[in-house]
């Protein structure tokens, strides 16, 4: 069959999207986990088993990967609520994992592993096999994903639009996938550069309102680029059915603290943003060039907190740590406003003590000079984070 031939037969068109409102700057977060063997440390198709073995929920779900699950908080009104639910499901999965012969760990790649994955056998990732070949089956990543509500429309196409230039500090604060099949790639996040050879990941294109983003939807339908509004991957992405913004370009992060660390930022800068929409603050990130974007991204994967990136386009330059300095100390004042004090205040310590994942990764490769104690640490971290939450 020819390929628009096939595009004709699939093409659907949805029902108009409608917006559906949420409570502003409410807050949810998915967590993918790597399900790995008990025994050798490397990943298993292991979601089927435990999806048989969980009483069914809303909240404990697989990807498109059979060596993944997700594990998808309920809404709260602040990452407090958040973070006591997260902890309740993965304490459940991972007991569950164990008893299956099989371990629980996160971070942005599996370090060694060097199997092709399998699709989970579902209707919609059966389609993504056809449509992605080879690519779908290696592209084995694993993520945060944040979401947070939002009024109207119009709000959530500005904070898509307002997000895209903290996407390189996102990146570096989350980085955990600094290895590869066995090998130390160069990068923090490598992850980036493996969603990079996907038809729609990156950096999203701004709307100016909820017109133009029906009118590109519906185009990308009936040219049978996607199916559905689940098939948009952006790093920052609209969820009109549950009247979210999801910033998606973070790392898997290995313990449900970090996690959570992220979305408090993520929420606190939202209602900064929220609060400025006719401000234009100077020293704040401002929007660029769609290719100074791009590579801003791409050096963030690369160097993650030590990274320069473009910040006007006539080439000035600053390290992302001298940015993450600014930004925080501005927001600041909305930290305890909106509640956020307790998982921001962690976040800004972290960053001080350079205690990103990637740094912790490499450290203990640096000591053992081998992948496997990097998973072991993994599991480890993400074991101790739960016994103390």
């Amino acid at each position: 069959m020819k390929s628009s031939e096939r595009r004709r037969k699939n093409f659907q068109v949805d029902p108009i999207l409608e917006f559906i409102p949420s409570k502003p700057l409410t807050v949810g977060i998915e967590l993918e986990l790597q399900l790995l063997d008990k025994e050798n440390l490397k990943l298993v198709n292991g979601i089927g088993p435990l999806l048989e073995c969980c009483p069914e929920s809303p909240y404990i779900k697989p990807e498109f990967i059979q060596n993944t699950v997700e594990v998808i908080s309920k809404v709260g009104e602040n990452t407090a609520q958040v973070h006591a639910h997260l902890v309740q499901l993965v304490k459940a999965v991972k007991q569950t994992c164990l008893a299956l012969g099989m371990e629980l760990c996160a971070a942005g790649t599996h370090p060694f592993d060097k199997e092709l994955a399998l699709f989970t056998p579902l209707p919609r990732y059966l389609r993504m096999e056809t449509d992605t070949g080879y690519l779908g089956h290696s592209q084995i990543t694993f993520a945060t994903q944040v979401h947070i509500g939002v009024q109207e429309a119009a709000q959530a196409l500005y904070l898509m639009r307002a997000f895209k230039v903290y996407l390189p500090l996102l990146i570096a604060l989350s980085a955990s996938s600094p290895f590869w099949r066995g090998y130390d790639t160069g990068f923090v996040s490598y992850r980036q550069r493996i969603l990079a050879a996907s038809r729609s990941y990156g950096i999203p294109p701004s709307f100016n309102d909820w017109q133009q983003f029906m009118d590109f939807y519906k185009s990308s339908q009936r040219a049978g680029m996607i199916h559905t509004i689940n098939d948009i991957h952006w790093d920052i992405r609209v969820r009109p059915q549950w009247g979210t913004v999801e910033v998606r370009v973070m790392d898997a992060q290995p313990t449900i603290s970090e996690a959570i660390q992220l979305a408090s930022f993520i929420r606190v800068l939202a209602a900064y943003l929220l609060a400025h929409q006719q401000a234009d603050i100077e020293t704040m990130p401002h929007a660029l060039p769609w290719w100074i974007e791009k590579d801003n991204c791409y050096m963030a994967s690369r160097l993650g907190l030590e990274a320069n990136c473009v910040v006007d386009k006539n080439g000035l330059f600053k390290p992302i740590h001298e940015i993450w300095q600014i930004v925080q100390t501005e927001i600041q004042p909305y930290v305890s406003k909106i509640g956020e004090s307790e998982y921001f205040e962690q976040l800004v310590k972290r960053v001080a003590e350079r205690n990103i994942s990637y740094q912790r990764q490499r450290t203990v490769y640096q000591e053992a000079h081998t992948c496997k104690k990097v998973v072991s640490a993994l599991i480890s971290e993400l074991a101790d984070n739960l016994a103390y939450s």
